[in-house]
Protein backbone atom coordinates (compact mmCIF):
# COMPACT_ATOMS: atom_id res chain seq x y z
CA UNK A 1 0.00 0.00 0.00
CA UNK A 2 2.84 2.46 1.01
CA UNK A 3 4.32 1.46 -2.65
CA UNK A 4 1.25 2.44 -4.08
CA UNK A 5 0.49 5.53 -2.30
CA UNK A 6 4.63 6.70 -3.16
CA UNK A 7 3.69 5.78 -6.89
CA UNK A 8 0.65 8.00 -6.58
CA UNK A 9 3.05 11.13 -5.14
CA UNK A 10 4.65 12.74 -7.82
CA UNK A 11 7.28 14.90 -6.80
CA UNK A 12 7.65 18.53 -7.60
CA UNK A 13 10.14 19.16 -10.73
CA UNK A 14 13.06 21.01 -10.52
CA UNK A 15 13.16 24.07 -12.28
CA UNK A 16 15.85 23.66 -15.11
CA UNK A 17 18.06 26.50 -14.95
CA UNK A 18 18.94 26.45 -18.84
CA UNK A 19 21.50 24.38 -20.72
CA UNK A 20 25.27 25.59 -20.43
CA UNK A 21 24.89 27.37 -23.86
CA UNK A 22 22.24 29.24 -22.37
CA UNK A 23 23.86 30.38 -19.13
CA UNK A 24 27.29 31.18 -21.00
CA UNK A 25 25.30 33.51 -23.60
CA UNK A 26 23.70 35.04 -19.98
CA UNK A 27 26.73 35.53 -18.52
CA UNK A 28 28.35 36.94 -21.63
CA UNK A 29 25.15 39.32 -22.09
CA UNK A 30 25.80 40.48 -18.92
CA UNK A 31 29.58 40.98 -19.36
CA UNK A 32 28.46 43.22 -22.23
CA UNK A 33 25.95 45.02 -20.37
CA UNK A 34 28.45 46.08 -17.91
CA UNK A 35 30.23 48.68 -19.47
CA UNK A 36 26.90 50.46 -20.57
CA UNK A 37 25.25 50.41 -16.91
CA UNK A 38 28.70 51.71 -15.27
CA UNK A 39 28.09 54.82 -17.64
CA UNK A 40 24.67 55.42 -17.07
CA UNK A 41 26.06 55.13 -13.46
CA UNK A 42 28.70 57.27 -13.99
CA UNK A 43 26.69 60.26 -15.92
CA UNK A 44 23.52 59.78 -14.28
CA UNK A 45 22.80 58.10 -11.44
CA UNK A 46 25.70 59.74 -9.58
CA UNK A 47 24.78 63.16 -10.43
CA UNK A 48 21.06 63.18 -9.55
CA UNK A 49 21.56 61.26 -6.30
CA UNK A 50 24.61 63.92 -5.59
CA UNK A 51 21.71 66.38 -6.65
CA UNK A 52 19.33 65.36 -4.31
CA UNK A 53 21.87 65.08 -1.20
CA UNK A 54 22.95 68.95 -1.94
CA UNK A 55 19.26 69.56 -1.65
CA UNK A 56 19.48 68.98 1.90
CA UNK A 57 22.40 71.09 2.91
CA UNK A 58 23.00 75.12 2.80
CA UNK A 59 26.23 74.46 0.39
CA UNK A 60 27.03 78.02 -1.27
CA UNK A 61 29.79 78.60 -3.80
CA UNK A 62 32.95 79.84 -2.38
CA UNK A 63 31.38 79.66 1.47
CA UNK A 64 34.10 80.20 4.51
CA UNK A 65 31.43 77.89 6.69
CA UNK A 66 31.59 74.56 6.25
CA UNK A 67 28.33 73.03 4.53
CA UNK A 68 25.79 71.95 7.04
CA UNK A 69 22.60 69.51 6.80
CA UNK A 70 19.37 71.88 6.72
CA UNK A 71 16.79 69.09 6.38
CA UNK A 72 13.71 70.17 4.20
CA UNK A 73 14.21 74.18 4.92
CA UNK A 74 15.25 74.78 1.13
CA UNK A 75 11.85 72.51 -0.03
CA UNK A 76 9.93 74.77 2.30
CA UNK A 77 11.41 77.94 1.00
CA UNK A 78 10.54 76.53 -2.20
CA UNK A 79 7.48 75.85 -1.90
CA UNK A 80 6.69 79.97 -1.15
CA UNK A 81 8.99 81.19 -3.84
CA UNK A 82 6.56 83.38 -5.67
CA UNK A 83 8.96 83.69 -8.38
CA UNK A 84 9.68 80.29 -8.96
CA UNK A 85 6.22 79.43 -9.24
CA UNK A 86 6.39 82.16 -11.96
CA UNK A 87 8.98 80.27 -13.69
CA UNK A 88 6.62 77.39 -13.61
CA UNK A 89 3.54 79.38 -15.25
CA UNK A 90 5.65 80.55 -18.05
CA UNK A 91 7.22 76.90 -18.86
CA UNK A 92 4.21 76.05 -18.81
CA UNK A 93 2.55 78.53 -20.81
CA UNK A 94 5.51 77.86 -23.73
CA UNK A 95 4.98 74.27 -23.79
CA UNK A 96 1.52 74.37 -24.20
CA UNK A 97 1.71 77.01 -27.34
CA UNK A 98 4.78 75.38 -28.58
CA UNK A 99 3.57 71.50 -28.17
CA UNK A 100 -0.13 72.38 -29.40
CA UNK A 101 0.95 74.49 -32.61
CA UNK A 102 3.85 71.78 -33.46
CA UNK A 103 1.30 68.86 -33.43
CA UNK A 104 -1.15 70.96 -35.51
CA UNK A 105 0.98 72.28 -38.10
CA UNK A 106 3.30 68.76 -38.19
CA UNK A 107 0.37 66.54 -38.99
CA UNK A 108 -0.58 69.02 -41.57
CA UNK A 109 2.81 68.60 -43.33
CA UNK A 110 3.34 64.88 -42.94
CA UNK A 111 -0.43 64.82 -45.10
CA UNK A 112 1.07 66.64 -47.21
CA UNK A 113 4.07 64.88 -47.84
CA UNK A 114 2.80 61.62 -47.37
CA UNK A 115 0.82 62.12 -50.51
CA UNK A 116 2.06 61.66 -53.88
CA UNK A 117 3.38 65.02 -56.07
CA UNK A 118 6.06 65.84 -58.50
CA UNK A 119 9.08 67.00 -56.00
CA UNK A 120 8.15 65.00 -52.79
CA UNK A 121 11.79 64.60 -51.98
CA UNK A 122 12.94 67.84 -52.04
CA UNK A 123 9.94 69.28 -50.15
CA UNK A 124 11.07 66.57 -47.31
CA UNK A 125 14.56 67.82 -47.62
CA UNK A 126 13.77 71.19 -47.20
CA UNK A 127 11.46 70.83 -44.61
CA UNK A 128 13.86 69.31 -42.17
CA UNK A 129 16.20 72.35 -42.85
CA UNK A 130 14.91 74.48 -39.86
CA UNK A 131 15.75 71.41 -37.43
CA UNK A 132 18.94 71.13 -38.62
CA UNK A 133 20.12 74.68 -37.61
CA UNK A 134 21.47 74.62 -33.71
CA UNK A 135 19.04 76.20 -31.58
CA UNK A 136 21.48 79.38 -30.22
CA UNK A 137 22.08 80.08 -34.14
CA UNK A 138 18.64 79.95 -34.95
CA UNK A 139 17.36 82.11 -31.66
CA UNK A 140 19.85 84.39 -32.54
CA UNK A 141 19.00 84.98 -35.80
CA UNK A 142 15.26 85.27 -34.98
CA UNK A 143 16.35 87.74 -32.12
CA UNK A 144 17.86 90.33 -35.05
CA UNK A 145 14.71 89.81 -37.22
CA UNK A 146 12.50 90.57 -34.24
CA UNK A 147 14.95 94.16 -33.97
CA UNK A 148 12.81 97.08 -33.52
CA UNK A 149 15.45 99.38 -35.35
CA UNK A 150 16.92 96.68 -37.56
CA UNK A 151 14.60 94.09 -37.72
CA UNK A 152 13.49 92.38 -41.09
CA UNK A 153 10.03 91.62 -39.59
CA UNK A 154 9.00 94.82 -38.77
CA UNK A 155 10.48 96.69 -42.00
CA UNK A 156 8.84 94.37 -43.92
CA UNK A 157 5.14 94.64 -41.79
CA UNK A 158 5.23 98.99 -42.20
CA UNK A 159 5.58 98.58 -45.66
CA UNK A 160 2.98 95.68 -46.05
CA UNK A 161 1.22 98.28 -43.75
CA UNK A 162 0.06 95.30 -41.73
CA UNK A 163 2.33 97.55 -38.64
CA UNK A 164 1.67 101.55 -37.97
CA UNK A 165 5.11 101.71 -36.47
CA UNK A 166 7.99 98.81 -35.01
CA UNK A 167 6.86 96.76 -31.81
CA UNK A 168 9.57 95.61 -29.76
CA UNK A 169 8.58 92.17 -29.50
CA UNK A 170 11.29 90.82 -27.31
CA UNK A 171 11.11 93.76 -25.09
CA UNK A 172 7.51 94.13 -24.36
CA UNK A 173 5.96 91.66 -21.74
CA UNK A 174 2.89 91.04 -24.50
CA UNK A 175 4.62 89.67 -26.96
CA UNK A 176 7.37 88.29 -25.38
CA UNK A 177 6.54 84.66 -24.82
CA UNK A 178 4.42 84.40 -27.82
CA UNK A 179 7.95 85.44 -30.02
CA UNK A 180 10.02 82.84 -28.50
CA UNK A 181 7.30 80.26 -28.97
CA UNK A 182 6.97 81.25 -32.90
CA UNK A 183 10.77 80.59 -33.04
CA UNK A 184 10.68 77.23 -31.27
CA UNK A 185 7.56 76.18 -33.36
CA UNK A 186 9.00 77.46 -36.65
CA UNK A 187 12.43 74.83 -35.61
CA UNK A 188 10.89 72.28 -34.17
CA UNK A 189 8.07 71.46 -36.26
CA UNK A 190 9.27 69.54 -38.73
CA UNK A 191 10.77 66.80 -36.14
CA UNK A 192 7.25 66.01 -34.81
CA UNK A 193 6.19 66.27 -38.99
CA UNK A 194 9.01 62.97 -39.44
CA UNK A 195 7.88 61.52 -36.63
CA UNK A 196 4.36 61.29 -37.77
CA UNK A 197 5.31 61.22 -41.70
CA UNK A 198 7.40 57.83 -39.81
CA UNK A 199 3.82 56.29 -38.60
CA UNK A 200 2.14 57.73 -41.50
CA UNK A 201 3.91 55.35 -44.09
CA UNK A 202 3.39 51.97 -42.32
CA UNK A 203 -0.79 52.43 -42.79
CA UNK A 204 -1.27 49.95 -45.43
CA UNK A 205 -2.81 51.70 -48.60
CA UNK A 206 -5.51 49.34 -48.89
CA UNK A 207 -7.26 50.33 -46.17
CA UNK A 208 -7.93 53.88 -47.80
CA UNK A 209 -8.83 52.21 -50.97
CA UNK A 210 -11.51 49.99 -48.98
CA UNK A 211 -13.10 52.93 -47.87
CA UNK A 212 -13.38 55.01 -50.66
CA UNK A 213 -15.27 51.82 -52.52
CA UNK A 214 -17.26 52.02 -48.93
CA UNK A 215 -18.00 55.79 -50.05
CA UNK A 216 -16.14 57.46 -47.20
CA UNK A 217 -14.49 60.93 -47.77
CA UNK A 218 -11.57 62.32 -46.65
CA UNK A 219 -12.64 63.56 -43.59
CA UNK A 220 -13.92 59.92 -42.95
CA UNK A 221 -10.34 58.06 -44.11
CA UNK A 222 -9.11 60.62 -41.68
CA UNK A 223 -10.47 59.96 -38.60
CA UNK A 224 -11.70 56.60 -38.76
CA UNK A 225 -8.30 54.68 -40.23
CA UNK A 226 -5.69 57.78 -40.10
CA UNK A 227 -6.14 58.98 -36.50
CA UNK A 228 -6.35 55.43 -34.70
CA UNK A 229 -3.45 53.71 -36.51
CA UNK A 230 -1.21 56.86 -36.44
CA UNK A 231 -1.96 56.82 -32.31
CA UNK A 232 1.51 55.32 -31.22
CA UNK A 233 3.02 57.91 -33.28
CA UNK A 234 1.06 60.57 -31.91
CA UNK A 235 1.69 59.82 -28.26
CA UNK A 236 5.38 59.45 -29.08
CA UNK A 237 5.73 63.17 -30.54
CA UNK A 238 3.56 64.63 -27.91
CA UNK A 239 5.87 63.19 -25.13
CA UNK A 240 9.20 64.11 -26.68
CA UNK A 241 7.96 67.61 -27.73
CA UNK A 242 6.49 68.08 -24.00
CA UNK A 243 9.36 66.80 -22.44
CA UNK A 244 11.72 69.05 -24.11
CA UNK A 245 9.33 72.27 -23.99
CA UNK A 246 9.66 71.70 -20.23
CA UNK A 247 13.45 72.03 -19.76
CA UNK A 248 13.76 74.95 -22.20
CA UNK A 249 17.00 77.24 -21.72
CA UNK A 250 18.84 78.02 -24.61
CA UNK A 251 16.43 80.38 -27.31
CA UNK A 252 15.01 81.80 -23.58
CA UNK A 253 18.13 82.98 -22.70
CA UNK A 254 19.72 84.15 -26.14
CA UNK A 255 16.04 86.36 -26.33
CA UNK A 256 16.46 87.38 -22.61
CA UNK A 257 18.95 86.53 -20.61
CA UNK A 258 18.42 86.41 -17.09
CA UNK A 259 15.01 88.97 -17.46
CA UNK A 260 12.39 88.02 -14.03
CA UNK A 261 9.64 87.88 -16.29
CA UNK A 262 10.87 85.67 -18.68
CA UNK A 263 12.52 83.24 -17.14
CA UNK A 264 11.93 79.74 -17.18
CA UNK A 265 12.12 76.56 -14.93
CA UNK A 266 16.00 75.77 -16.06
CA UNK A 267 16.68 79.06 -16.32
CA UNK A 268 15.71 80.23 -12.93
CA UNK A 269 17.42 76.98 -11.57
CA UNK A 270 20.91 78.45 -13.50
CA UNK A 271 20.87 81.78 -12.00
CA UNK A 272 20.28 80.33 -8.64
CA UNK A 273 23.34 78.26 -8.75
CA UNK A 274 25.91 79.98 -10.93
CA UNK A 275 24.68 83.57 -10.56
CA UNK A 276 23.77 84.09 -6.75
CA UNK A 277 25.84 80.48 -5.79
CA UNK A 278 23.06 78.86 -3.68
CA UNK A 279 24.22 75.87 -4.63
CA UNK A 280 22.15 73.97 -2.05
CA UNK A 281 18.91 75.76 -3.00
CA UNK A 282 19.78 75.72 -6.63
CA UNK A 283 19.75 71.22 -6.03
CA UNK A 284 16.41 71.89 -4.76
CA UNK A 285 14.99 73.29 -8.11
CA UNK A 286 16.43 71.08 -9.87
CA UNK A 287 14.74 68.55 -7.92
CA UNK A 288 11.14 69.91 -8.27
CA UNK A 289 11.93 70.26 -12.00
CA UNK A 290 13.13 66.77 -12.16
CA UNK A 291 9.94 65.57 -10.31
CA UNK A 292 7.75 67.89 -12.35
CA UNK A 293 8.87 66.61 -15.14
CA UNK A 294 8.65 62.42 -14.36
CA UNK A 295 5.03 63.70 -13.53
CA UNK A 296 4.32 64.44 -17.13
CA UNK A 297 6.10 61.14 -18.06
CA UNK A 298 4.17 58.87 -15.75
CA UNK A 299 0.58 60.67 -17.04
CA UNK A 300 1.76 59.91 -20.68
CA UNK A 301 3.15 56.19 -20.14
CA UNK A 302 -0.28 55.96 -18.41
CA UNK A 303 -2.06 56.98 -21.03
CA UNK A 304 -0.39 55.20 -23.54
CA UNK A 305 -0.91 51.42 -21.21
CA UNK A 306 -4.79 52.25 -21.05
CA UNK A 307 -4.54 52.94 -24.58
CA UNK A 308 -3.18 49.65 -25.64
CA UNK A 309 -5.36 47.82 -23.22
Amino acid sequence: MNATRASTVRRPRLRRRGSPLQRRQTRLAWTMLIPAIAVVALVAIYPLARTVYQSFTNQQFLALEPTKWIGFKNYRDLWHDTDFRHAIWVTVKFTLITVFFEFLLGMIIALVVNSSFKGRGVMRAVMLVPWAIPTVISAQMWKWMYDDVFGVINDAGVRLHILHHSVAWISQPSTALASVAAVDIWKTTPFVALLLLAGLQVIPGELYEAARVDGASAWQQFWRITVPLLRPAILVALIFRTLDALRVFDVFYVFFGSRPDTQTMAIYDQNTIVSVGDVGYGSAISVAIFLIIALFVVIYVTFIRVEEQ
